[in-house]
């Protein structure tokens, strides 16, 4: 009830300034206990005994009358008062509040109480649920050494200043949904049933550390906190929960320890620095939550979701274990995703434990959509990453030990890195190759030039070798794509047979010593003369002077069977020849016409072949 309704309960009789008082009345008399006169006061409070329930529902309050209520309820061994069930719904409270050593055998209630001051709760205990839905506390609330059996309900509570919940332990549920507050303290609290904590407002520091959260979920859905949120060696049994929510410090979660997922969804994060170090062996996920401000986040996880994510500033990500997902997230700034090979550590040098968290190194699963100009990833595994549908791949930076999937073992395939995309599309046509079930595949003419930025991006940080993968990659494509004329792919595909696309020195020397085995074969069959022919001089003499003519006969070819052809001597000719021929040089050699155009044609093809070879070795090796 307002303080302008009808209340739910027999009012007091008495009129102050023609309004009449909301309290309750007391029965048998027409009061409430602030209006009754003393003599009334003392009958009533006479016959009250301790473990009797209290109803002051609306009345208005000060210490003094609260401790003259609470006087005969006490133990006149120990001090300490013994109430059933409170009921103090809308009471005012002048002046500073303190309820001290009390214990209420069932709830005790202050929903919707206004208190001018302070509120101070010492050495209380509830065997039922504490209530304080929609009360306005003009200063700060303090529970110290309390302990609620019950639920505690602060839902849409008013604190002009500190809580400091100080509670030992909560046996049910807790909701501080809507409540607002300017700092609030909820240390080594023990939550049996979780906490409710959806649309808090609390305008400095929120702090949770030691908290335990068991047997239910610690849900911050939508709160509002202007600064940091530490939760070191905070406990989480299930799910803890940020969706909506609007945070303005760094949140800390030093030997926290996390059974289940922790969500940050549609999370604003205004002045965060520091996210961590959190470890989780579920998934953190900040799809569409915004950084405002330069971040680090230290976290070690399963999972890692950062889907359509956007940073306004600088981000580094130092992660361990996980698989992140960075789909259509946005980077306005340079973000790195850096896979951390050792443990996070305290600030006393420890290493932090990571139970459940096995992985050895971190996977990229998804840049989709990403403007990688701004994106570096280092160390990290992009064996199952997809990367089609991302932009300004050729800007992207590679760095460290970054991990791509290879094609499957045997002499059909050539071992180098390749995407995930092509696994999928070749998993429809070959075996051995992995695809994913529902990831769709990509036609080789979209897959090209995702290759080409890819071979240009390693290209840029100088690595030769890495790029030539790329470069194999993306003629592999062009290769088997729709868009290519038959004639681009015969010359593509004959590329591919005798060098690799000039990648594959070893398969360009063995062409070449094929070439040069059937060259010295043919020169050796049909190529060499049946004798070096002798030169014939010719001339006259007249006397004086004699000129001479020579000429060389018409080399003749070899007969007779092809074994007697096959000499050491001509052997050792034909070598010469083609050993001569790989190098552009003539041989010197008298060949029969056969043998010239042998020759000819070797000294075409065999350099070539040579060349393909010395460049792939360049590529391997070039800086």
């Amino acid at each position: 009830m307002t303080g302008t309704g009808t209340a739910a309960w027999p009012r007091c009789a008495h009129v102050d300034g023609g309004e009449r008082c909301r309290g309750r009345r007391v029965d048998p008399y027409p009061a409430c206990l602030a209006h009754l006169d003393a003599a009334d006061r003392a009958a009533h409070l006479a016959v009250v005994r301790p473990g009797a329930d209290l109803d002051h529902r609306g009345t208005p309050f000060t210490q003094d009358l609260l401790d003259e209520l609470l006087a005969p309820l006490r133990d006149p061994g120990t001090g300490r008062a013994r109430v059933g069930k409170a009921d103090f719904d809308e009471v005012r409270f002048s002046g500073e509040a303190e309820v001290r050593d009390v214990e209420f055998a069932g709830h005790c209630s202050f929903a919707s109480a206004v208190f001018d001051s302070v509120l101070h709760f010492c050495e209380v205990r509830t065997g039922g649920d504490l209530r304080l839905g929609r009360a306005c506390v003009a200063g700060d609330v303090w529970l110290e050494d309390t302990q609620v059996s019950g639920d505690a309900w602060f839902m849409e509570a008013r604190f002009d200043g500190t809580l400091r919940f100080c509670v030992d332990e909560v046996g049910h549920s807790a909701a501080f949904r809507g409540m607002t507050c300017a700092n609030a303290y909820f240390e080594g609290v023990d939550f049996e049933r979780g906490a409710d904590f959806t649309d808090m407002r609390v305008t400095g520091r929120a702090s949770f550390e030691g908290a335990e959260f068991r047997n239910g979920s610690a849900c911050f859905d939508g709160a509002d906190v202007g600064g940091d949120m530490p939760f070191d060696g905070a406990h989480f049994d299930a799910n803890a929960t940020f969706e909506g929510a609007t945070i303005g410090g760094d949140l800390s979660f030093l030997n926290a320890t996390a059974q289940a997922d922790v969500r940050f969804r549609r999370t604003v994060f205004r002045r965060t620095a520091v996210i961590g170090p959190l470890v989780c062996p579920g998934t953190v996920d900040f799809s569409d939550a915004v950084f405002e401000n330069a971040v680090t986040l230290e976290v070690a996880a399963r999972k890692v979701r950062c889907v359509r994510t956007r940073w306004a500033s600088t981000a580094a990500l130092r992660l361990r274990h996980a698989d992140v997902d960075l789909t259509d997230a946005v980077a306005a700034f340079p973000v790195s995703v850096v896979g951390r090979p050792r443990r996070f550590e305290s600030p006393e040098g420890e290493e932090i434990a990571e139970p459940g968290l096995t992985r050895e190194q971190v996977g990229v699963v998804s840049v989709k959509g990403v403007d990688a100009a701004c994106l570096m990833l280092a160390d990290v595994d992009l064996t199952r990453c997809l990367f089609v549908e991302a932009v300004h791949l050729d800007q992207l930076r590679l760095e460290g030990r970054c991990r791509l999937a290879e094609p499957p073992g045997g002499p059909r395939w050539t071992p180098r890195r390749t995407l995930a995309e092509e696994h999928h599309w070749r998993a429809t046509r070959y075996r051995g190759w992995t695809g994913t079930p529902g990831a769709g595949h990509h036609d080789p003419d979209v897959l090209a030039p995702v290759y080409r930025q890819l071979r240009k991006a390693l290209e840029d940080g100088r690595n030769e070798p890495g790029a030539a993968d790329f470069y194999y990659g993306e003629m592999e494509m062009r290769r088997h794509g729709a868009s290519a004329s038959h004639g681009e792919r015969t010359l593509l595909w004959l590329y591919w047979a005798l060098s690799g696309y000039g990648l594959r020195a070893t398969r360009a020397l063995v062409w070449l010593l094929l070439a040069m085995t059937a060259t010295v074969f043919a020169m050796m069959l049909w190529g060499l003369p049946k004798a070096d022919p002798d030169p014939v001089s010719e001339g006259m003499a007249d006397g004086r002077r004699i000129t001479l003519t020579t000429r060389k006969p018409t080399p003749v070819n070899p007969d007779g069977p092809y074994a007697r052809r096959l000499s050491g001597e001509r052997f050792e000719k034909s070598l010469r020849v083609v050993a001569n021929s790989v190098i552009f040089r003539a041989s010197g050699q008298d060949l029969t016409t056969t043998g010239t155009y042998v020759e000819m044609t070797a000294r075409l093809v065999e350099p070539g072949l040579l060349a393909l070879a010395v460049l792939a070795v360049r590529s391997r090796v070039k800086r």
